[in-house]
Order: C-alpha cells, then structure tokens, then sequence
C-alpha cells in the first residue's frame, strides 16, 4: 500500500518532501541573533553602570569605559543590520547578493564585539561589594 511505503526508512515522509523556505528560515536566525544582541546589550550596560559607580579611581576605568562603549556601540550597529537582513526577503535574488553582505559584515561585527567583550571580562568589570557598602552607610 502507499501509506505503508512512505513510512519505510528508505522513503522520505512527506514533512520531508516539502522544501524549506529560506526566508523564514534567515527570518527567525536573524530574530534569535537579536535577542542574544539584546542579552549582551543589556549585560554590558550593567557593567558600564558597575565600572561607573566605582569611579576613576578604579583600576582601569578609562580602558573598560572606551571597551564597554565601544561595544555597546557596536552592538547597536548589529542590531540595525539584524533588523535590515530580516526585512529583506531572501526568496528575491535580487536580494540575495546583498543579504549576504550584511550577513557576513554582521558576523564580523559580532566577532569583533565578542572580541572586545573578552577584554572588558579580563579587565574585571564586577560590581562586587556595593549592596554590602551601601548598607553599611545608610542611617538605621
């Protein structure tokens, strides 16, 4: 019988069988990316609040505050291209070209930030010790 063929492992079922549509594929790549963006986002401003909070006396203010900013900065600029690559749709060929180059100027972004972020970790940008100080301070 036919249904008793297409559940044999050598025949494909026919979920296989249907071709995958590439744009809502890159749509929902590019959604996911974005809300990583938006977790690494939200972490460095937590650090560049922390780093700020201690002040310049800290050890090396100055370099996590350009390394927090740059890449906040860069992360911005992710997120802009993030947003461009899922409106566009990749079922045109006309589109393809280019959605391949914010794709890969995208990924290089990402790279050159996960990059930064490395620095502003080995640097120590912890918020350690203010809930303890504060409370220590405050009149009972």
């Amino acid at each position: 019988s036919t249904a008793a063929k297409q559940n044999k492992p050598g025949n494909p079922s026919p979920a296989r069988d249907q071709r995958i549509n590439l744009n809502h594929y890159a749509t929902k790549k590019s959604v996911a990316e974005s809300m990583l963006d938006v977790a690494l986002f939200m972490s460095n401003a937590m650090r560049l609040k922390a780093v700020l909070e201690q002040g310049p006396s800290s050890h090396y203010y100055a370099t996590l505050v350009t390394l927090i900013s740059i890449s906040l900065l860069l992360q911005v600029v992710i997120g802009i291209l993030l947003v461009v690559i899922a409106r566009l749709n990749l079922n045109e060929v006309d589109n393809q070209w280019r959605l391949n180059q914010l794709n890969n100027a995208a990924t290089a972004l990402v790279f050159i930030t996960v990059v930064f972020n490395v620095f502003i970790t080995a640097f120590g940008a912890q918020k350690t010790g203010f809930p303890a100080a504060r409370a220590s301070r405050s009149p009972r």
